[in-house]
C-alpha cells in the first residue's frame, strides 16, 4: 500500500517537475489542491509556499500523510487526462457523422460510419411493373438490403471535402453469380467549396436532380421510394458539376446546380464523345434551406419550403440507371445490345417540399422523352408522386411521440413491355409508420401498399397488396 502511494507520489511529482515560481497563480492552486486532498500538511504547505521554487525533488522529501490511495489515483488520472487533452495532436469523437478523427487545427477530419437495413418484405420484393409479376407467385423474403460503409471528412482545409461510400454486400438472386454480390465502391468525390456561393465538385455520385433519389435512403418515410424512381431517376454518375447557395437567409433564396457527365452510369467509362447534361434550380421561398431528408422528425420550429425545377439531357445506349450501373427499360434494347447513340432523351422534373413543426411533405412530377434512333420512334413518359407525414404526438398526446403516420400517392405511364405503342400505367398506394428509436439513426418503418397495373395492350388490369417492415440503423 505505502509503496503504491509512494509510486503515484512519484508521478504526481513528475507532473509538477517545470513548476519554477510559486509567485504563479497557478502554482498557488496546484497547492492548494494538494493540501485540500491531504496529499500535504499545512505546515508542508507553508513551507513550500515560501520557497521561491518548487521541484519533485521537494515534493518527494515531505514526509508522507495518511492519504487515501483513491484520491491518490483520482489526482493522477485527472493530471493524465490534462496533459493528453493538451499535448495530443488528434481529437475522437462521435458526430451526426459518425465516428470522428480530427486534428486540434481543424484542417484534417475523417468521419467513419456504417450503416444497414434489414428488410422483410411479403409477397413481392421489388415492385411488380408487368401483369405477368402480379400472377407469377408470392415471395417472402429476408433482406439485407443496404450494407454500407461511409468515409467523409476534409484535408488541408476544411473547404477541400471527400467522401467516399462502400456497398459491402448487395442482395442477389439465386440464378445470380457471386460477384453480383461483391462489394463496390458507390460513391467517391472531392468538393472545393470555399465559398458558399459557389463550388465545384468531381467524382461519381448520384446527382442532384431530384429530391426523392438524392435522400439517403436512411433518411427516408417509407421502406425503400416510389415506383416513379426506378423509371425517372438519373442516380450515380462520373463527371463535374458546379453549385452554390446565392441570396441565402432572403426571400430570394437560392440554390443552383449545373454538371456534365460521361451519362453511362456508376463506374463506366464513356463509349463516344456524346455527354449528359444537367441543371438544377430550387427556390427556398421563405428564406430558409431545407435538408435532403425526409420527415421532419427534427421538428422544425419555422416553417421551411422549396421549390425547384431541373432537367437533363443525354444521348447513349441507356435508358434507365440505377447503383448498379446503366440499364434499360422494359421493351427497350438492354446496352449490351443498343447501338452507340441509339437513345435521346430529354427529361425535366418539378419538385415541392415543405416542413414545419413534426409535418413535412413532397411532391415531384416527371416527364421523359425517349427517342430511338434505330426505328424513329419517339415515347413520351410520366410519373410523379406526393407524400406527406406527420407526428400526431403534437396534437394528441396519447399518441407516442417518437411515432410518425405517412401516405404516398405515386404512378407512372410509360411504353407496354411488348408493344411500346401501348402504355402501362402503374399506381401505387401506401400507408406507413415510423418508429424513431434515435432519431434517422435507429428506426423502424413498416408501411403497407395497394399496388396496380392496367396493362393498354391486354386491355386488362389487376392489382395486390405487398407489406414490408425494416430497421434501419447507422453508427
Amino acid at each position: 500500500m505505502k509503496r503504491n502511494i509512494k509510486f503515484k507520489h512519484i508521478v504526481l511529482a513528475a507532473a509538477l517537475a517545470q513548476v519554477t515560481n510559486v509567485a504563479n497563480a497557478a502554482d498557488r492552486e496546484l497547492l492548494d489542491i494538494l493540501l485540500q486532498n491531504n496529499a500535504i500538511t499545512q505546515e508542508q504547505y507553508n513551507s513550500l509556499l515560501e520557497r521561491d521554487s518548487i521541484s519533485s525533488e521537494d515534493i518527494l522529501s515531505q514526509p508522507q500523510t495518511a492519504v487515501e490511495e483513491s484520491v491518490i489515483e483520482e489526482m493522477v488520472a485527472a493530471e493524465v487526462a490534462e496533459q493528453i487533452e493538451n499535448d495530443f495532436p488528434v481529437t475522437a469523437s462521435r458526430s451526426s457523422s459518425g465516428f470522428r478523427l480530427e486534428t486540434r487545427d481543424g484542417n484534417w477530419q475523417t468521419n467513419l460510419q456504417w450503416r444497414a437495413q434489414m428488410r422483410f418484405t411479403t409477397p413481392y420484393r421489388s415492385d411488380p411493373r408487368q401483369l405477368s409479376n402480379l400472377n407469377s407467385g408470392d415471395q417472402s423474403n429476408f433482406e439485407a438490403r443496404r450494407l454500407r460503409m461511409k468515409i467523409g471528412g476534409h484535408g488541408l482545409q476544411p473547404w477541400i471535402q471527400y467522401y467516399f461510400e462502400v456497398d459491402l454486400q448487395p442482395s442477389r438472386d439465386v440464378d445470380d453469380s457471386s460477384s453480383s454480390s461483391s462489394a463496390r465502391v458507390i460513391d467517391y468525390r472531392i468538393d472545393l467549396a470555399k465559398w458558399d456561393w459557389g463550388g465545384i465538385r468531381i467524382g461519381q455520385w448520384k446527382v442532384d436532380l431530384n429530391r426523392e433519389r438524392v435522400d439517403s435512403s436512411g433518411r427516408q418515410q417509407f421502406v425503400e421510394r416510389s415506383i416513379a424512381n426506378r423509371v425517372f431517376t438519373m442516380d450515380r454518375q462520373l463527371g463535374i458539376q458546379i453549385r452554390g447557395h446565392l441570396f441565402e437567409g432572403t426571400p430570394a433564396d437560392l440554390r443552383y446546380y449545373a454538371g456534365v457527365f460521361n451519362g453511362e452510369g456508376r463506374s463506366v467509362n464513356n463509349t463516344d464523345d456524346d455527354l449528359m447534361y444537367m441543371g438544377r434550380l430550387q427556390w427556398n421561398f421563405m428564406g430558409r434551406d431545407l435538408a435532403w431528408r425526409q420527415t421532419d422528425v427534427e421538428y422544425t420550429e419555422e416553417p421551411t419550403g422549396s421549390l425547384a425545377i431541373a432537367g437533363f439531357t443525354n444521348t447513349g445506349s441507356c435508358t434507365r440507371w440505377s447503383s448498379s450501373g446503366c440499364g434499360n427499360l422494359d421493351g427497350f434494347d438492354s446496352p449490351a445490345i443498343a447501338m452507340p447513340g441509339q437513345f435521346d432523351i430529354e427529361q425535366v422534373v418539378e419538385e415541392f417540399a415543405f416542413k414545419y413543426r413534426g409535418f413535412s411533405a413532397q411532391q415531384e412530377f416527371h416527364r421523359k422523352v425517349i427517342e430511338d434512333n434505330s426505328d424513329n420512334s419517339r415515347h413520351v413518359l410520366t410519373g410523379g408522386y406526393a407524400q406527406a407525414g406527420y407526428f400526431f404526438h403534437n396534437l394528441f398526446e396519447a399518441v407516442p411521440e417518437d411515432l410518425e403516420l405517412a401516405m404516398r400517392y405515386a404512378y407512372v405511364d410509360e411504353p407496354n413491355a411488348t408493344n411500346r405503342a401501348f402504355e402501362n400505367e402503374r399506381r401505387e398506394f401506401t400507408v406507413g409508420a415510423n418508429w424513431f428509436i434515435n432519431g434517422h439513426d435507429s428506426k423502424i418503418t413498416l408501411d403497407y401498399s395497394r399496388l396496380s397495373i392496367d396493362d393498354g395492350l391486354l386491355r386488362m388490369s389487376d392489382s395486390d397488396n405487398r407489406m414490408r417492415i425494416q430497421w434501419d440503423v447507422q453508427f
